[in-house]
């Protein structure tokens, strides 16, 4: 009996160990089931998000076959004495090599993007220029030598030509229409690597003042633009060419996140002067600008600060014609807002001779309309380098500032004709008010507060009526060119 009770309680036992182990074999099986089961769960992306990226991807796809790499050759020679060659000088130095050969090659790489099938490439003019050899590498990795169809300097624009034909073709967009925020592509080869794309948004449109071309009207991006970038496209969404990579702000070299790049509204009218004529027109109509400051706004009786104010109208010049006066307001161009000094020089410059366009106008507070005839703009005048002027003769009305009387011999040295009316800056003391109003030695100061000044005696009888504090509104020539000034008495 006793026994049996034994028995029985090991079987009891058995059974609850194996029940029970059975039990935490099932539990951790499904724990470990739990605990595993996210790294096997597909992530769900929104269809949004996959439907950009692939659309991102076709974009990609269609634009890198029309962009190519573009490496250039320069010869560079060192100039060297004439002894250098002479067998008597081989004789006591036959192996010395002074330091540095005296001709070598530079290379550089750019970018370019093709615009025509028949083998038409545009890219930026500081990637080719004195080029000696050009080379094209296609998408395909075909490499062509390329020649130079055309170069403007003042834009930084250039155009190529390549012998092929059926090539892939980029189609051009409207730059005029781009609004910030928008995204935009960059494609180049960056340090020689072909075809990189960058992403970005457009940052900011019309920069200008930036010190890269004369003619600025950029497009600025913060979509990575590096060395070799240069002369590659900025596409949009849709694909269409909307400007061509110029430069970068950088204090490294590298990507900062500030790129610009050439309007392709520019880059186009560029590209088909360069090819049916060779060379770029510009339209003129004879004004001479300068940017509409808040205090010359408000020496004018302006509110705003919009607009370029003309200082100066060239004689018998189609502004002159058509009424335009020196202290007008250029505020519309063709119906077309005119933002500042850039925007309207780029506007005029674009404009085809011949053809008439319509200025509007602030006169004295009121709105003006004219008709101006657009002519092509004459050959640069070179600037009349300033001579030294004679000494101080007269006492300082102006704080820093002194002037005399304008004789046949200053007007003779400053390049002026006898007509020439006004005083001569002759000093202008470091730090002085004249100083930080950009005022130079060689001025000439034509007008005080908008009173003709025809002598020293005219400068200072005027100057009497102003009070300590003031300012005065001066206009002054310098080398010909005219323009107004703010100077603090």
């Amino acid at each position: 009996m006793v026994k049996r009770k034994i028995f029985v309680g090991i079987a009891v036992l058995l059974v609850g160990f194996l029940l029970g182990g059975i039990t935490f074999h099932t539990i951790g099986k499904f724990t470990s089931q739990e605990r595993s089961a996210p790294s096997h769960v597909t992530p769900t992306v929104p269809r949004q998000i996959i439907e950009t990226s692939k659309a991102f991807s076709d974009i990609v796809r269609s634009v890198s076959p029309s962009v190519v790499n573009i490496s250039t050759t320069k010869v560079v020679r060192k100039e060297t004495g004439p002894f250098f060659d002479d067998p008597f000088f081989d004789f006591f130095a036959p192996f010395h090599d002074f330091g540095a050969p005296r001709k070598w090659k530079e290379r550089s790489l750019g970018s370019g993007v093709i615009v025509s099938p028949d083998g038409y490439i545009v890219t930026n003019n500081h990637v080719v220029e004195k080029a000696d050899e050009i080379k094209v590498t296609l998408f395909d990795k075909r490499v062509l030598k390329g020649r130079i169809v055309g170069a403007d300097p003042k834009t930084d624009v250039a155009i190529l030509r390549i012998e092929a034909n059926n090539l892939p073709v980029l189609p051009w967009g409207d730059s005029d229409k781009l609004q910030v925020g928008e995204f935009v592509l960059a494609i180049g080869s960056p340090y020689g690597l072909n075809n990189t794309v960058t992403m970005g948004i457009i940052s900011a449109v019309g920069r200008a003042n930036v010190g890269i071309a004369d003619y600025e009207d950029f497009i600025q991006t913060d979509a990575a633009i590096n060395p070799g970038n240069s002369g590659g496209p900025l596409v949009n969404i849709t694909g269409e060419l909307i400007g061509i990579n110029t430069a970068i702000f950088s204090r490294t070299g590298g990507y900062q996140g500030i790129g610009f790049a050439v309007p392709s509204n520019m880059v186009r009218s560029v590209m088909e002067q360069l090819i049916q004529k060779g060379k770029v027109t510009r339209g003129w109509i004879g004004v001479t600008i300068q940017e509409l400051t808040p205090e010359l706004a408000q020496q004018f009786g302006l509110k705003k600060t919009k607009g370029a104010l003309v200082s100066d109208v060239m004689k018998d010049s189609p502004a002159a014609k058509a009424g335009i006066q020196r202290g007008d307001v250029i505020i519309e161009f063709n119906g077309k807002e005119v933002k500042d000094v850039s925007s309207l020089r780029n506007l005029v410059a674009q404009s085809k001779a011949g053809s008439d366009i319509t200025l509007k106008l602030l006169r004295a507070g009121k709105e003006l309309t004219v008709q101006v005839n657009i002519v092509e703009m004459p050959r640069e005048v070179a600037e009349v380098s300033q001579e030294v002027l004679p000494g101080e003769t007269q006492p300082r009305v102006l704080t820093g500032l002194a002037v005399m009387d304008l004789t046949r011999e200053i007007v003779r040295q400053l390049g002026f004709t006898s007509e020439e009316k006004g005083v001569v800056v002759v000093r202008v003391e470091p730090g002085s008010p004249a100083d930080e109003a950009e005022i130079r030695k060689g001025d000439i100061i034509k007008e005080v507060n908008k009173q003709q000044i025809d002598s020293v005696a005219t400068y200072n009888r005027v100057l009497a009526g102003v009070k300590r504090d003031d300012s005065v509104l001066l206009f002054v020539n310098r080398a010909g060119k005219k323009f107004y000034v703010i100077m603090k008495v």
